[in-house]
């Protein structure tokens, strides 16, 4: 009966032993770090697999530079030899000197009735004056006269009167004006040139 009973125990201990609770196996971090290194090794290969790889295009043609169109001449017209055919010649090119070549002179002397200038010198502040007028007449005569102060004489006509005005401030003043017969006073402002009839200021 105590052969039984250790017999008994004995295979209680084995069925104990072989139905415990199985032990948890310990980490170790060697074995952890290699499988950390093994997982991120593989995230960068699949990161690399799915980076696109660059292909070559296919060569392209190069386009060739197009001929440019040729002008193709028109029939020439046939004539008919029964109609006139007619010659042209160039005119002869005249030497004979121009009306401004003629006109680029002092006029001394006119055949047309006179005028009596007076020169007014009103710039401020008062510089010298030289003054020049161009002038075509009535029987078509024309040139300058020029004229610095006081009185002189032209023919009746119209003038362009031009002024140089030499002082503080140089500067240049101009004006345009018919001149009829009698006695004509020519006024140099710092802006304009005007002819005033004979009488000015006191008109």
């Amino acid at each position: 009966m105590k052969q039984n009973i250790l017999v008994y125990g004995i295979i209680g201990c084995l069925l104990l032993t072989a139905c415990g609770a199985e032990q948890i196996p310990t980490l170790n971090a060697a074995d952890v770090q290699g499988t950390a290194q093994s997982a991120a090794f593989t995230m960068v290969a699949e990161t690399q697999q799915a980076i696109p790889t660059e292909t070559s295009l296919p060569p392209t043609e190069t386009a060739s530079p197009t001929p440019s169109p040729t002008d193709t001449q028109p029939p020439s017209p046939t004539l008919d030899p029964s109609l006139p055919t007619a010659t042209f010649t160039p005119a002869p090119q005249s030497s004979a000197p121009t009306q401004q070549d003629n006109c680029n002179k002092l006029l001394s002397a006119w055949q047309g009735p006179t005028v009596k200038f007076q020169v007014s010198n009103d710039t401020k502040p008062k510089g010298t004056i030289i003054l020049s007028m161009y002038v075509v007449t009535d029987l078509g005569e024309c040139g300058n006269i020029v004229a610095y102060d006081g009185t002189f004489s032209g023919p009746v006509g119209n003038y362009s009167a031009a002024a140089f005005v030499d002082g503080k401030k140089d500067f240049k003043v101009f004006g345009g004006f018919r001149i009829n017969q009698g006695s004509w006073t020519i006024v140099i402002r710092n802006d304009s040139i005007v002819a005033k009839g004979g009488c000015y200021p006191n008109c």
